[in-house]
Order: structure tokens, then sequence, then C-alpha cells
């Protein structure tokens, strides 16, 4: 497993929904590192990809979320050591009985499958039918990870591009949480 600089010199049998992430981070200018790896479904596995992304790299858990009518839809970005208590959450956003969208959801609004939730998939939400919600802790790493809505890949770029260019581009202002530490 090796860092690779940019996009990969051969696209050929990756998704489009892969390409458009580079394409997308080309056009912004946001300088990027890239690692392939097998499928990574779990934190668990995401264990050895993040020693090769780097200490300073933002792991995060991508969760998708939803309340319970299935109308209004969360693309929740927080630390992978943190847990997640619906209640938490929940109080902090109104919005009461959250849990798991289901996949034909996320396929819709995001064009991503279980195990691929990124960021990257709110390029992917014309509607804007998602609402992005981070954890205040996210945004503290000079470095962010997530996938290329695809989980053969991870890339690495400055959480400062995530704030200024990324977010920005996908067209989905933020509201920022503060979830539990779990020693709190």
């Amino acid at each position: 497993m090796e860092l690779q600089n940019g996009r990969p010199e051969n696209t050929s049998g990756r998704l489009d929904k892969e390409i458009r992430v580079y394409d997308l981070l080309d056009k912004l200018g946001v300088a990027y590192q890239r690692v392939d790896h097998e499928a990574a479904m779990t934190m668990e596995a995401c264990e050895e990809i993040d020693r090769t992304l780097g200490d300073d790299t933002a792991i995060c858990k991508n969760l998708f979320l939803c309340n319970r009518q299935e109308t209004n839809f969360y693309l929740l970005l927080m630390p992978g050591d943190k847990p997640f208590k619906t209640k938490d959450l929940s109080a902090q956003i109104n919005s009461a009985r959250l849990s798991f969208a289901k996949p034909e959801y996320m396929e819709k609004y995001l064009d991503i499958t279980p195990g691929s939730v990124s960021v990257m998939g709110l390029m992917n939400d014309h509607e804007k039918k998602v609402q992005l919600l981070i954890d205040e802790d996210v945004m503290k790493d000079p470095y962010f990870g997530c996938h290329p809505c695809i989980n053969t890949s991870s890339l690495k770029f400055t959480t400062e591009d995530l704030r200024e260019k990324i977010i920005p581009a996908l067209g989905h202002e933020p509201i920022m949480v503060n979830l539990p530490n779990p020693e709190a």
C-alpha cells in the first residue's frame, strides 16, 4: 500500500463516480494524495490505510442518517474513535428518532453504496436533499481523509482545502456539531 500524488495515471476499470471526484479536486486546485487498497468496509479495516495516510490525518466515520419519516437526510462526519449516540446528535439538530438511512437513499442522493460513504458523495446530491453535519473535532487535524465515492481508494488533502474549497464547491453548508468524547 503506497501513497500516490493525485489521480491514477490509468483510470480504466475505475467507476465514473470515482473519476468525477478526481475531476472536481483537480478543477478546484486541491492537492491530494491517494492510496489504493482492498475494499474497506469497517473502521478496523481502515487502520492500515490510516497508517499509510499518516497520523496527522482525520479519519472519519461517515454516517448516512435520516429521521423516522425518511424525509430528512444527514451525512455526519465524526472522528472514528468517538462513539455515536443518536440522542447526542438529535438534540443538536432538532431531529428526533435518527437512524441509519436505507442503502437505496444513499445511492439515490449520493451515488454511493454502503462502505463508501464520503463527503465527496455530496457532489452528486443535485437536489440538496442531504444536510452535511460535521463534528468540530474533525476540523482540528491538519489533513482530512475520505473515500472518492468508492471504498477501494482513500484520499488525503488539507482540512483547510476541505473547509475553504471543497465544501463550498459541494454547495452543502455544514452544520457544526459537538459530540461528546468517550472519556467525557
